[in-house]
């Protein structure tokens, strides 16, 4: 224990080299999992509401997991022009010193 921990409990905190803005791959792959399962049940249910075999299942499916990678071009279009911006940024710092 801590001798200067007054509550008697040891604080703990990650290393200095430890990188605090992760990106969320795992919450990403859950959330395209999640809308995929959610879009494939809509589609079950209109084709069993329909009398239709699999082509509602199949439609949106496809729907969203087109839409899911739309999404992941947008978000990764506008992570690379903020990465982009910061190293502009330090080019111009760097040169004025």
């Amino acid at each position: 224990m801590k001798q200067d921990d007054p509550k008697g409990i040891a604080t703990l905190k990650p290393p200095p080299n430890v990188k605090k803005h992760t990106d969320d791959k795992i919450g990403k792959g859950i959330d395209v999992a999640l809308v995929t399962l959610l879009f494939l049940g809509g589609g079950y249910l209109l084709d069993r509401w329909l009398d239709t075999k699999p082509v509602f299942m199949i439609a949106l499916v496809c729907v969203a997991l087109i839409g899911e990678f739309v999404r992941f071009w947008y978000d990764y279009d506008a992570r690379m022009k903020v990465l982009e911006a910061e190293r502009t940024a330090v080019r111009g710092e760097g040169r004025r010193a």
